[in-house]
């Protein structure tokens, strides 16, 4: 069974579903909560710090901070910081870093971030020096609507209705009662290659 996280945009009907699961494996899902249409994206195996994460106020963006361990054989550390394009994981600008600690960051506009510096990149990934841009102060903090009970996560949509999980299935809150939005329980692992559009240069 996975658990699911959801970072919602501040300004646009769009968000980001972290699901867990199974085991040490996380997917990125793109959900477009006026038409609940869903997207399925990278998979990767690993440990995605959530609280360590954002979603670009449009929605375009996503900043995201993650630990493979050995296991990921990379060219630089085992945790880094990355900015790709949601649901995929596709690094556009990262900042290796050698532990646990630190880490991740938070936009205070579509291409503006607080929590990562212009320096410390990876060469291969460098900073987009005048196409992304850091903030001096962090962003204002998010609505975060009724703690639901027995719940994985709850918030709200961009409509202010409240959204929670319990396991692999998405729920809204309406006035005639909950309703599943989406129930992610058959997933199986599946990495695939961030498409084209997704590893264009910022």
């Amino acid at each position: 069974m996975g658990r699911l996280f959801v970072i919602p945009a501040r300004d646009e009907p769009v968000a980001v579903i972290l699901r867990r699961g199974p085991t040490t494996w996380y997917h990125l899902i793109l959900w477009e909560t006026r038409r609940d249409a869903i997207t399925h994206g990278a998979w990767i195996k690993g440990r995605i710090y959530e609280d360590k994460c954002d979603l670009s106020p449009d929605g375009k963006l996503f900043v995201y901070f993650v630990h493979q361990g050995s296991r990921g054989a990379t060219a630089f550390t085992q945790a880094w910081t990355a900015v790709s394009r949601p649901p995929w994981l596709h690094a556009l600008v990262l900042w290796p870093q050698g532990t646990t600690y630190g880490g991740g960051g938070k936009f205070t506009a579509p291409r503006t971030l607080w929590g990562v510096s212009s320096i410390g990149t990876h060469p291969d990934f460098p900073f987009p020096t005048g196409r992304l841009h850091i903030a001096e102060k962090p962003p204002e903090p998010r609505p975060q609507g009724p703690i639901v009970p027995d719940t994985d996560w709850s918030g709200v949509d961009h409509r202010g209705n409240v959204i929670y999980s319990k396991g692999d299935v998405l729920f809204r809150r309406k006035k005639r009662g909950d309703v599943v939005v989406a129930d992610f329980s058959a997933l199986e692992p599946d990495p695939q290659p961030a498409p084209k559009r997704a590893t264009q240069p910022l």
